[in-house]
């Protein structure tokens, strides 16, 4: 049975929650984000700001460079959960096989739940309807017979949009697009494929798939199937947790190892102390670095059993700190991150740790 598959995307979710509460945001250009005097980063920008290039991730500062009228508003992300929920539990009357994803998008599979509707695209109409009437939102949706395909098209015709695409229009709707719209393909990997003269989806199709293998690794047999619209990823109603991570951003760089140190191990005391709580250990570390002119690259540690014990969270990511050129530039934010996640609160002896780790 072919599937019926739906991805629901909030517009501009952060901004639209703050403009609908208060009409006389309506019609400017909204940014939630930091102070653009200080070091604050767009969290969300409204479509009229959009219009001026203020992208999430900009800096407040370039921001309001491209657009001196912005509005900003500091984050308040516990209503936009409490949105959430509220936007999900509307989905959940639909089907019981609901997927989020982000806090303001998700997969919905109705298949075998079309109800009194009767389709994909009167049970997708339907939630639009709802969420607008209810929410006060608007939120976009793709319908396809798979995730990517549902995904694509929620992007489609944004914002308020509704893209169907029926299992016989899938390669018709996917060959025009640009290739860097097919998930997974960012400015790296969309460069190379450019240098093999694919700048469509479409080109992609004259590749085998071993020769996409030979040029992409594994990630050459995604491609292959991509273009053609086949992805079997099912809507899984529950999600296993991938990581647990905290980070921050400083208002004074951090010139000092010594420092950095210091600002790890309250990372570390952090990430630990969440995996204890939901019961679980890691076994790889990262630890994230940003420089003052905004450079950022990771390092990884994978320990020989995984582990919730922040003293060999703290070891490990100083020994990673000291793979970089931290101490050399100036540092403006620091992460460190557990994943590769198991059940139970494993506390590591020495006989697991590694030279130089503990």
């Amino acid at each position: 049975m072919t599937r019926r598959i739906l991805h629901c995307d909030m517009d501009c979710f952060y901004a639209a929650v703050h403009m609908r509460d208060d009409p006389s945001l309506q019609g400017q250009p909204v940014v939630i984000g930091g102070s653009p005097e200080g070091r604050g980063v767009i969290a969300a920008a409204s479509y009229e700001a959009r219009a001026f290039g203020v992208r999430s991730a900009m800096p407040s500062a370039r921001a309001i460079r491209r657009c001196r009228h912005l509005v900003f508003i500091k984050p308040e992300f516990h209503r936009y959960r409490a949105e959430s929920e509220k936007v999900f539990e509307i989905l959940r009357e639909f089907s019981p096989i609901v997927q989020p994803v982000s806090i303001d998008e998700g997969y919905l599979d109705i298949t075998d739940h079309l109800g009194e509707w009767g389709s994909a695209t009167e049970v997708a109409k339907e939630i639009r309807r709802r969420v607008l009437a209810e929410r006060n939102l608007t939120v976009s949706i793709g319908v396809g017979p798979n995730r990517l395909i549902a995904k694509i098209a929620s992007d489609f015709d944004k914002p308020d949009g509704l893209t169907v695409v029926p299992p016989h229009r899938v390669q018709k709707f996917l060959n025009p697009l640009p290739v860097r719209r097919l998930p997974g393909v960012g400015p790296a990997t969309g460069k190379r494929l450019e240098e093999v003269g694919v700048n469509y989806i479409a080109d992609l199709l004259k590749f085998s798939e071993r020769e996409l293998e030979t040029r992409f690794g594994r990630w050459g047999a995604v491609l292959y199937r991509y273009a053609r619209g086949d992805d079997e990823r099912p809507v899984r109603i529950h999600r296993e947790r991938k990581s647990i991570s905290k980070e921050r951003t400083y208002g004074t760089d951090l010139a000092e190892i010594a420092e950095m140190d210091a600002e790890l191990a309250k990372l570390a005391d952090g990430v630990a102390a969440a995996m204890r709580k939901k019961n679980l250990s890691g076994q790889t570390l990262t630890v994230k670095i940003r420089y003052e002119d905004f450079t950022t690259l990771t390092r990884s540690y994978t320990f020989r059993a995984p582990t919730c014990s922040a003293r060999m969270l703290h070891d490990a990511a100083r020994d990673l700190l000291r793979k970089s050129e931290a101490g050399k530039r100036r540092v403006r934010l620091l992460g460190v991150g557990c994943s590769n996640l198991v059940a139970g609160q494993i506390e590591q002896l020495r006989l697991f740790e590694v030279d130089g780790v503990g």
